[in-house]
């Protein structure tokens, strides 16, 4: 594999000696102090050029920067058509560097250093850069949601998860599968990155798709995260879907509790309501981890608590308060078509017995 100064070296003498190219820049990871660089971070070079058709009229001048392994033109591709402007040349060489090449027009100068922060003056044959920029990641840093942003987020989660649930009685697991990861992880990667801010700071960025969020979480929410990626089966399925229940409820609770505000209904709500449909189509059992998720939540759902009570509750119990014991039964009336359930739990501070909760619910 070449070395960084000699990939530089190739790209900046072609530039140099090309009159077509008046400015070179470098993008991505390689600005950032703040990443550690390995063999698999990219070249993402970006050449401003006088006259954009003579380049891409022909591949031949890239054979100046090594043997190609592929090629990727995006804005040549009609299976996918790139968004972004310019033109683009991915590309993998033999010696495995990989160097992102792209083309913009010298007019795009002045809008192109407002995209993006993270990014590196390399040549400026023109001096038309008076202050070169210094690379920073501030725009990726971990942001602190507003109240409005955390129900979004909470209502993304709890209304996509009616999508799992269909695919999931329909056995339908493909379509369960992408809403479980194109939607229902992305929130819950989304509500984890909002704590680790609450408890780190929100300034610093946990890398792209969430890469560094192991360094941040304790092991055990890293091992249940982790879990929920089985998804080669409807058992297991089933298990990594109530599993990312569980984990949004849970740190949901507690980003709503640091922050004061309102913890949603949608949970409860939706929550019941994946118990009915697993039951009516999934088989679900006594003593099933989803029922047994929601009744850990029981008192900050079952009980009805006021919105802003929830968070606070949720601490106290953890702090200050010890589950002493908890059972439950169920009252069941078929003539009726109706179970009364009950949910019995002492709990105590020390040996002080100080509250004793018994619940109802319809089923």
């Amino acid at each position: 594999m070449r070395s960084e100064k000699e990939v530089y070296d190739i790209v900046l003498n072609f530039a140099k000696t090309d009159k077509r190219i008046r400015m070179v820049t470098l993008e991505g990871s390689r600005t950032n102090t703040n990443i550690p660089p390995d063999d698999f971070q990219d070249f993402d070079i970006t050449f401003f050029v006088t006259d954009m058709d003579s380049f891409t009229s022909d591949d031949k001048w890239l054979d100046i920067f090594g043997e190609r392994l592929i090629l990727q033109k995006p804005e040549d591709m009609e299976l996918f058509p790139a968004v972004e402007k310019g033109f683009s040349y991915l590309m993998l060489f033999t010696d495995d560097v990989k160097i992102d090449l792209t083309l913009l027009p010298l007019e795009l100068i002045d809008e192109y250093f407002t995209w993006d922060k993270l990014v590196k003056l390399l040549l400026d044959k023109d001096n038309r850069i008076v202050k070169p920029p210094i690379p920073t990641d501030i725009d990726y840093h971990l942001q602190k949601p507003t109240q409005r942003m955390f129900d979004d987020c909470c209502n993304e989660f709890w209304n996509t998860t009616t999508y799992v649930v269909k695919g999931l009685c329909r056995k339908e697991i493909l379509f369960a599968i992408d809403h479980m990861n194109d939607i229902v992880r992305k929130e819950l990667l989304r509500m984890i990155s909002w704590l680790i801010g609450i408890k780190q700071g929100f300034h610093f960025s946990l890398g792209k798709n969430y890469k560094f969020m192991k360094q941040y979480v304790p092991e055990e929410l890293w091992e249940r995260l982790m879990s929920t990626y089985n998804m080669d089966s409807y058992p297991h399925m089933w298990e990594s879907f109530e599993q990312c229940m569980a984990l949004f409820r849970e740190v949901s609770s507690e980003v709503a509790c640091q922050l004061d505000y309102q913890y949603p209904l949608y949970d409860e709500k939706i929550s019941n309501y994946v118990i009915r449909q697993k039951k009516k189509y999934g088989n679900i059992q006594q003593g099933d981890e989803l029922i047994k998720s929601i009744e850990a939540g029981v008192l900050s759902s079952v009980f009805k608590i006021h919105d802003r009570a929830r968070g606070a509750v949720y601490k106290l119990c953890e702090v200050f308060l010890c589950p002493a014991f908890g059972f439950s039964f169920a009252l069941d009336f078929p003539a009726q078509r109706v179970k009364i359930k009950f949910s019995f739990i002492l709990v105590h501070f020390h040996l002080t017995p100080i509250l004793f909760y018994i619940s109802g619910d319809i089923i």
